[in-house]
């Protein structure tokens, strides 16, 4: 048995008609992923209320549980129904008079509705809950043991995991050992017929055990003389004529066998030793935290009834990446029963802000909220195909797995853009972390793969809306930069007719401007072919992004970058200096500007040198570029105003695109070439 399906109305975030969720769950492990306010700790409440909890914690419905629409009318009628698929004849036998029928599927519905028939919570009864099944509440209403059936194990955040693991009345780990089948196997404890070895004790049950020491006890030399000063040398002294009481020395256990069993388990507490066995003292919060979900999923493991079903709110609290990762690895095993002792698989759900968690768990487990609604990203969900998936899951790694958490996302093809776009971003005045845009470099690898992770399937649902800016080169050279590379000398070179070159020029494209012009049009519209929805590309408006930002205006920034990159271990070494290298570059820089007589895309190409054949990096270089241009701000050489105009159009609207903030529009550069521009 397992929850596959949940529909929220009227609850925190989430309204009705449009702005309800409805969530489908699958077996194993599912994770709630979006950033702060999305609903995640919603649903998993919206569960706990509608199927209970283990821990016998009590639920109380706030006012404030009741959803506000955007025109601030409070709902009078939360609505949760949960559906539980997959029941074994057993489940379906313990639940028969609550079953429905659905197609060749037997479900049970549960149905939790809260009305509120007062205003405030001080009136004695203010709300009216009820719990009912069948389809939309029409069956009979659940019995307080069918609902203990169906409970979960919940996990709640920032859990104090010591509390939960030690000794106390009603403690969490009294109610676990409760309910493991073997606890409660063994003999009762006879007292005329004391067992004399190991071998007999190890037969007693616990409650036998608990009799036995009690049995002990009493007989021990110490306790009965102790008891027998008491009765005679102070009670007997202290009590008038006809008084028949006496004090007894015993441990403080009784009443029935159960109330016994609770009264010793009670006492026990789940503490942490080394591989020697010896106490290690008192140990950390997230060793505890570890400790606590071992033993969760322990109970749910070994019960031969019941819902399997564990709730956790962020697993990755007080735990270091390593090991969020490899609780991930086990949390996955147990929901495949593949955990040796454990004797049926286990749902897993849970709500995460990990990167590292979510770039372990498949991409198709992922359920994304934002805006109301929960988006699952398996596959028929999303316009990712079966390769898609399989690319993700080898390359969606934790750098880049913080999508999953952002307000907008950029993805870019290098190093380069991911260092100087958060930059440039700033200091045109969109700051892409004050956005909450996340950047996912995919090093030239799937660029729209990730994209289409935004992307539904069916278009007549809710969209996700998180915006996505895909940042493409054109890869298309000026005519005159394959000679000034030394990929070719002159027009009439043959590899200009070369079969299989990697490299192309604007002259590949045709003969005249007008043919050239509508083939790059229509080579910059396959680049865009997969947009839609939220996801936009936006493609280099000549070349690269070294080259376009030297043609838009930072040519000399640019080139200095190029340099400084290229002595970077020099500069690093203090074998040089900075300034040096700066004043060099910009004598260097003067003298091509110079021989390009105009030329821009010339002087352009001449810019890009460097980094084709001159061992500049490009990310080295952005880096270097990004430091040249604060400084320009601090002393006052460049504003906001000036960057936007010698920024490419491109950049500009891709940073619109994610942080939805208009900027000012700035004229598309002319047609590339090698004529002036």
């Amino acid at each position: 048995m397992h929850l596959s399906n949940i529909t929220v109305r009227n609850f925190r975030q989430f309204g009705e008609g449009a702005s309800e969720l409805q969530m489908d769950l699958q077996r194993g492990v599912t994770a709630l992923v979006g950033r702060n306010d999305s609903g995640k700790s919603a649903i998993i409440d919206a569960i706990r209320y509608a199927l209970l909890t283990r821990d016998q914690q009590f639920i109380r419905v706030e006012p404030e549980d009741f959803h506000i629409d955007d025109a601030g009318q409070q709902a009078n009628e939360i609505s949760i129904a949960c559906t539980l698929a997959g029941l074994t004849d057993a489940e379906r036998g313990a639940l028969i008079e609550y079953l429905s029928y659905e197609g060749d599927d037997v479900v049970t519905h549960v149905n939790w509705t809260a009305r509120r028939i007062g205003e405030t919570p001080g009136t004695r009864r203010w709300i009216d809950i009820s719990v009912r099944s069948g389809v939309d509440g029409r069956g009979p209403a659940f019995e307080s043991s069918v609902r203990g059936l169906l409970s979960s194990a919940y996990l709640r955040p920032l859990r104090d995991a010591e509390r939960e693991m030690s000794p106390g009345r009603g403690s969490r780990l009294s109610q676990i050992l409760s309910n493991v089948p073997e606890i409660g196997q063994g003999e009762a404890f006879d007292a005329n017929n004391v067992p004399q070895d190991a071998d007999a004790l190890a037969q007693l049950s616990l409650v036998g055990l608990g009799d036995y020491m009690r049995h002990s006890v009493r007989g021990h030399s110490g306790i009965g003389g102790a008891q027998k000063v008491i009765n005679e040398e102070y009670l007997k002294s202290l009590s008038l004529h006809g008084d028949d009481i006496r004090g007894k020395i015993d441990v403080s256990e009784g009443g029935t066998e159960s109330a016994r069993l609770r009264q010793i388990l009670e006492r026990l507490e789940l503490g942490l030793h080394n591989a020697s066995g010896n106490a290690m003292g008192r140990y950390g919060l997230g060793s505890n935290n570890v400790l606590f979900m071992a033993c969760e999923l322990l109970l749910l493991g070994k019960e031969p009834e019941g819902l399997p079903l564990l709730l956790i709110e962020e697993p990755e609290a007080h735990l270091h990446p390593q090991r969020q990762i490899r609780l991930m690895e086990f949390l996955t095993q147990a929901a495949s029963g593949k955990i040796e002792g454990v004797e049926r698989p286990v749902q897993v759900l849970l709500s995460t802000h990990s990167p590292n968690l979510a770039s372990k768990i498949p991409l198709a487990n992922l359920v994304l909220l934002q805006g109301r609604h929960g988006f699952p990203l398996a596959n028929g969900h999303t316009e990712l195909d079966r390769g898609d998936y399989r690319f993700l899951e080898r390359f969606l790694d934790v750098t880049k797995a913080n999508l999953f958490f952002a307000h907008g996302v950029l993805i870019v093809e290098g190093d380069a853009e991911a260092i100087i776009l958060p930059v440039l971003a700033k200091l045109v005045g969109s700051d892409l972390t004050e956005h909450g845009v996340s950047i996912v470099n995919v090093g030239g690898r799937g660029l729209r793969r990730f994209s289409r992770i935004f992307q539904r399937k069916t278009k007549d649902g809710p969209m996700i809306g998180i915006p996505v800016a895909c940042i493409a080169d054109m890869d298309v050279m000026p005519d005159c930069a394959p000679e000034i590379l030394d990929l070719v000398k002159g027009d009439a070179d043959p590899k200009w007719q070369a079969s299989g070159r990697r490299w192309k020029a604007v002259r590949d494209f045709g003969d005249d401007e007008k043919t050239r012009a509508i083939a790059l049009a229509g080579q910059r519209e396959r680049l865009k072919e997969h947009d839609g929805q939220s996801v936009m590309t936006f493609v280099a408006d000549h070349w690269t992004l070294e080259y376009d930002l030297a043609y838009c205006g930072l040519a000399e920034q640019v080139y200095v970058a190029a340099l400084l990159a290229r002595n970077d271990d020099p500069l690093n070494e203090e074998r040089k200096k900075r300034d040096d290298v700066i004043a060099n570059a910009k004598a260097e820089f003067a003298s091509l500007k110079f021989e390009a007589g105009g030329n821009n895309a010339a002087l352009c190409s001449c810019i890009y040198r460097p980094f084709h054949s001159g061992g500049a990096s490009k990310a080295v270089a952005a880096q270097h570029l990004a430091e040249l241009l604060v400084e320009d701000f601090d002393e006052g050489k460049l504003d906001a105003a000036k960057l936007r105009a010698k920024l490419p159009t491109y950049l500009l609207q891709a940073i619109q695109q994610v942080t939805t903030q208009p900027l000012q529009p700035v004229s598309a550069p002319a047609a590339d070439g090698d004529s002036d521009a």
